[in-house]
């Protein structure tokens, strides 16, 4: 990457200064991470062995997982790192290189969640279709779209990053590099850059939070036709998916759609979707569904059968 600049590093600020909590959050944090790595692993692990869980549904949970835990990946490391570190410098190439896996993770997310709410339509509001619309091919497609859209939007960001000049102060007051930070950090005028941020993440954000909302309605209006049981099937898969739109999606409109100022509160946002987000997901999709969580006990108890042999 090519420097437009004279700063060769940055020093990351973190999430405090002082020299206990930073224990503290190491080892809270520690945990958190590992805990995020294993539950998206079980869950990756399990669609890939389970003969049951071949529906479009856990195809594209799959790839959520997967998102998550290599978007939790982006920061986390960095965090625990620092949190022990005297000198918490990261270089101007690996934090453009942050910048670009996490929002390129971060939107894969997002675009896998718009893939997981289209199937729950058609498989509500059009049951005698979903298989032959839902085929394989088409989710094969769909998911690589998702990482093409994704690589197009991160791209988007670099660009608009390494646009930035630095030639003064160099502190990052986060714990991981992203635009908003950075663009504090910049000797120039960011008016118009933030703006081409909020019209691409913010955009993305608002957008695709909004077609979620008017499927889910759909989805709920469509439910009215339907046998009790089936209304009740459909609620409680929704209902994780609902749960999961809106704690991601809640802190990145916060952070993505404002005029270029930054919050104190900002950082604990940040931590919440980028940390937060990852870990619950596989919680939340595991203890609401039945059949994962039966995939899960009968592949662990063949492993332990075979272990014992």
């Amino acid at each position: 990457m090519v420097m437009n600049n004279s700063v060769t590093e940055f020093i990351l600020f973190g999430l405090t200064q002082d020299a206990k909590k930073q224990e503290v959050i190491f080892g809270v944090f520690l945990i958190l991470y590992l805990l995020t790595l294993l539950g998206n692993f079980l869950i990756v692990v399990t669609i890939k062995k389970s003969v049951i869980l071949g529906s479009p549904m856990y195809f594209f949970l799959f790839y959520l997982s997967f998102a998550d835990a290599c978007f939790s990946t982006t920061t986390a490391p960095r965090l625990l790192v620092d949190a022990l570190s005297q000198k918490k410098t990261i270089s101007y190439n690996e934090c453009m290189t942050q910048v670009f896996a996490a929002h390129f993770f971060g939107c894969m997310e997002i675009f896998v969640l718009i893939l997981m709410a289209f199937d729950r339509y058609v498989a509500i509001c059009k049951p005698l279709r979903y298989t032959t619309i839902m085929n394989r091919r088409v989710c094969g497609v769909l998911v690589i779209v998702a990482w093409v859209g994704s690589c197009v939007h991160s791209s988007a960001q670099i660009f608009l990053a390494l646009k930035l000049p630095f030639c003064g102060p160099n502190v990052i007051d986060h714990y991981f590099c992203d635009l908003q930070p950075l663009l504090k950090l910049a000797c120039m005028d960011t008016y118009v850059i933030n703006l081409l941020v909020v019209s691409n993440s913010g955009a993305i954000c608002i957008i695709c939070f909004m077609l979620l909302l008017t499927s889910y309605a759909v989805i709920l209006y469509s439910l009215r036709n339907h046998s009790v049981e089936g209304q009740r099937k459909a609620l409680s898969t929704c209902t994780s998916h609902f749960i999961v739109v809106v704690i991601f999606f809640g802190p990145c409109i916060f952070i993505y759609t404002r005029p270029p100022t930054t919050f104190p509160v900002d950082k604990m946002v940040a931590v919440f979707y980028t940390i937060g987000t990852p870990l619950l997901n596989p919680l939340i999709y595991t203890l609401r569904n039945a059949e994962v969580k039966n995939a899960m006990k009968k592949l662990w108890c063949q492993l332990i059968s075979l272990s014992d042999k």
